[in-house]
Formats: structure tokens, sequence, C-alpha cells
């Protein structure tokens, strides 16, 4: 581990779609049947982010994380079954593979969904060594489903692997390991950070939680605990875990602890299917929306004498942003690759000054697979297709509605007409992207609904 401020330890916990209003920090908690004294207590140590926003579905958020990139220019554009191609091409520099060139040593305990087979599993993408599940959480009912026909599926695995070596299949990822994952997970975490902790080499730790994804289902140690059901449960049990990541990281020596950045986030906005709907708060929608409630979610960073404690801010940043900000932090902003369009900015000054700087991003385009739905630039918010919940979309819309998200939340008042002028700043925006678009196409899906193909990767 390093103790050199200039090489940071970054720990990365990214929950499941965890929606903006299930914790306590952020106006949930026991209004949700469980607290989360745990995270909240973290928020306070750190900056809590009110306008994190990310991408519509689980894999075009992992692949814009990893990438720093639209998943419009990766084709990652949404998730898919398994043996269908899926996943980043080779061509893809990710945040692991640059982190090893500065001398970064890093483990991915957790859901990765960004390939699933050899070639493209996490150890084959700069992280030294993984554990935890290829692609998604759903896949866990398979075994238990009335009718299920095993020969004609692939099964879902918990794998791991290590770096230059096949991945491995470890368990059959059924039901009973989906109660018991995030607590393997951790313990994976654990060790791993201990065993770092003798190395002296900067260290990246990936873990993205199996919580909240449905089906939603706690550790037997914490069914019945809330008295409100399993999502409330797992919501208890989704707390405790950070908190024990947080405690190993308090057992390690001081400087080491003090030198290391932690950021808690969500991938996607709330659960929408029954019985483990979620809630994104004051906002309207879940994750497959472009809605609020899909593009914004929980994001606290923590870092001690650095990041200032206590502090709330509303500033919009971006998913891609902690690519890029991660790799400043790190001191690897000069391998950012310039062969391609990089959507991350670098928001290190204003993570270190938040009451005094404004983030340098003033909105961004947001798209759903190949069709782009809104633009969001600093209060406002264009819809050219509205989608209030998954699955009722108006269509196109001949004329766009526009809402303003701090005078309308719930995004229910067009007011397009007596605010004409906020066009000129989101339609530059799309014109510019448009340009950078047609300068590096994307990649074109193979399947049709997914996946990847590409002259610049063998895989």
């Amino acid at each position: 581990m390093s103790s050199d401020p200039s090489r940071p330890n970054i720990i990365l916990i990214l929950a499941d779609n965890l929606g903006w209003g299930e914790l306590g920090c952020y106006g949930g908690g026991l209004l949700r049947g469980a607290a989360t004294p745990r995270i909240d207590e973290f928020a306070q140590q750190g900056l809590l982010l009110q306008n994190f926003n990310v991408e519509s579905d689980c894999v075009p958020t992992r692949s814009a994380l990893m990438s720093g990139r639209h998943p419009i220019r990766t084709g990652c554009l949404q998730s898919v079954p398994a043996g269908l191609p899926q996943g980043l091409t080779r061509w893809e520099k990710l945040l692991p593979e640059i982190l090893t060139e500065v001398g970064y040593i890093s483990a991915h305990h957790g859901k990765w969904h960004l390939g699933d087979i050899p070639g493209r599993y996490p150890s084959d993408r700069g992280f030294d060594e993984w554990y935890g599940i290829p692609r998604t959480t759903d896949e866990s009912q398979f075994t238990s489903a009335l009718g299920f026909v095993p020969e004609e599926v692939e099964m879902p695995y918990i794998m791991k692997g290590r770096a230059g070596s096949p991945s491995e299949n470890v368990c059959v990822y059924d039901l009973k390991m989906r109660r018991e994952i995030d607590a393997i997970l951790v313990e994976k975490s654990k060790d791993w950070l201990s065993r770092q902790a003798e190395a002296r080499r900067p260290f990246f730790l990936y873990h993205p939680l199996v919580h909240l994804h449905f089906p939603t289902l706690p550790h037997t140690d914490f069914e019945g605990i809330t008295g409100n059901g399993e999502f409330a449960d797992s919501m208890a049990e989704m707390d405790f875990r950070v908190g024990q990541i947080l405690d190993h990281l308090d057992t390690l020596e001081e400087p080491i602890r003090q030198n290391t950045i932690v950021i808690f986030a969500s991938d996607n906005g709330p659960e929408f299917r029954p019985p483990y709907r979620g809630t994104a708060g004051p906002w309207t929608g879940t994750y497959h929306t472009a809605m609020e409630g899909s593009l914004r979610v929980p994001c606290i960073v923590r870092w001690e004498n650095r990041v200032p404690a206590n502090v709330v801010s509303n500033e919009i940043i971006h998913i891609t942003d902690l690519f890029s900000t991660i790799l400043d932090l790190a001191g690897a902003s000069t391998l950012i690759p310039r062969d391609r369009h990089i959507d991350g900015i670098v928001q290190t000054n204003f993570l270190f000054n938040p009451l005094t700087r404004k983030s340098p991003r003033q909105g961004f385009l947001f798209y759903i697979k190949n069709e782009l739905r809104a633009i969001k630039w600093r209060d406002w918010k264009l819809h050219f297709v509205y989608e209030p919940k998954v699955n009722q979309s108006s269509g196109h819309l001949e004329s766009p509605y526009l809402f303003n998200t701090t005078r309308d939340p719930k995004e229910e008042t067009d007011i397009l007409a007596y605010n004409t002028w906020v066009l000129q700043p989101m339609l530059k925006m799309r014109a510019a992207f448009d340009v950078s678009l047609k300068e590096e196409p994307q990649k074109t899906a193979t399947n049709g609904i997914g996946g990847i193909a590409d002259s610049k990767s063998v895989l």
C-alpha cells in the first residue's frame, strides 16, 4: 500500500441498482424500512454528491466507468444474455490497465458484466485478480425456475481468476449463493487489503456489490432483521457490508488509511420490478428511462484531509468523470488515451474545493441503446422521448419537452415554449457530440442488441 499522496490508494465500492432515495443520508433509511448508519456516517466524513449521473443500464454504466467513454462510442449498449457477444473490446483502454502502468496493483471482487469469455474477464483487463460473477444477478434464479432446461443455456457461475492464468468456475450461482455472495466478496476484499499492506505498492480495489439487484435477497443472518421485508433486510445488509470494508481499512497502518480514497456509488437508478421496487426519492423514474431517477444516483467521496468532510454538493458529475479523475489522482493523467474521444472530465480541483469551485461539467447527452433520449444542461433537461415509466414511452416527440429540474424535479410540466433560449446551448452540445461520433464511429453490435465487433481488436 502507498502512503505517498501523489499515488493514493483507491477503493471504489459500487452498489447495484441503488436508488437516490434509499439511503438515510439521501433522505431514505428508516423511511425505506432500514437504517443505513454506516454509509450515513461515511457521508459525514466526505463529500456527498446530489447530482452524480450514470447511464441507463448495468453494462452501459460499467463500460463508461472503466473506459471513460459513453457506451454509444464503445457499443456496450445494454445487458444481453449469456452466449451473445458482449463486453469491451481489447482496443478500449480500461482503468486498471492504465493504473498498472504507473505501478498500481488492482483487484475486482463482485459483479463484472463487461465480458464473459477468455480475454474479457477482469484478470484479462488489468486486474491482478478477481472473484465474482461475470454477468448479472437475475441469473441466480435460473436453476429454481419452473421448466428450466439446463442443456439449452449457459449455467451461471461464480468465477475467479488471476492475471496470466485462465479464469475458472467456482460454483453454480443459484439462489442460495445469491444470499451469500456479498458476504463472501467482503471477505475476499478484506483478505486482499491485508495482503497489500505488506506490498508497499499503491492499490486499486474495485468492489462492485451484488445488492440491491433483483432478486433482492438478504443473507440468512439478515433475514427478518428489519421486519419490513427482504428488500429492507438487503439494504441493512448492504450497509453492514460497506461498514465491514471501512472497518478493515481502519485496522491497517494509519498513514495508509489516511492516504486511501474511498468512493461509494451506484451503477443505476432503482429497481422497478416488484416486489423489489426501489425509490429515487424526489425524482421520477427508474433505470431504463431518461428520467432524473435513472440518471441521478448516490455517490460519496472520502479522502481524509484532502476532500472536505460533511459537504453536500449539487454540481453535475458523470460516471465517466470517475475514470479521468481517478487517473489524475493516481498521477496517470498523461496516460489517458489521446487517440479516441474520452468523455470523462477531470474533477480533482472540484473534489478538493467543493465549497469554492464549480464542476467543470455543464451537462451531457443521454442515450438508451442507439437513441438519444435527453440532453441535460445545468438545471435544464430536454427530452426527445418521454418515458416516465419503463415501457411507457411517448415515442419520438415532434416538439421536445423541457423541464427545469430544480423547480420541477418530477419532470411533469413542459416549459419549452417559454424558454426556447435553452435550445441554443443544448443543441450546440449535441452538434459537437455528433461531430465526435463521425470522427470515431461507434463499434458495431454483432447481434443487433449488444456486444461488439471491431477490426481494431481480436476479442
